[in-house]
């Protein structure tokens, strides 16, 4: 038998998704677009659009971008250089530090 179980999420989570939900709809209003042509555009249902501009957490990210993108919502970078430019800066802080991390063992307290 399946469990199912209550994903939380933070206030800033929630408040970000809501936040973004709401972009997402102002940019889809100002550029005339029913929620059927955004969704069409997108690949997605019109139904999982709505749960975006509600701010449902459960919503595929990459359905969540493409549809800010679609609609003109900047998230990180405005334009496509400046992105490659900063996932490039990033690949490299990566690149120095170390590819996992683990919890320090506990110290032996041998004093008897």
């Amino acid at each position: 038998m399946a469990r199912t179980s209550t994903r939380s999420y933070s206030r800033y989570t929630r408040q970000a998704l809501t936040l973004l939900g709401m972009l997402v709809r102002a940019g889809r209003t100002e550029r005339k677009m029913t929620a059927q042509e955004l969704a069409d555009r997108a690949g997605i249902s019109r139904d999982m659009l709505y749960r975006i501009e509600k701010g449902d957490p459960r919503c595929e990210l990459g359905a969540s971008l493409e549809v800010a993108a679609i609609v003109g919502v900047t998230l990180f970078e405005p334009e496509l250089t400046d992105l490659q430019a900063r996932s490039r800066e990033t690949a490299d802080k990566l690149s120095l530090l170390p590819r996992a991390v683990r919890k320090r063992a506990a110290e032996v307290k041998d004093d008897f």
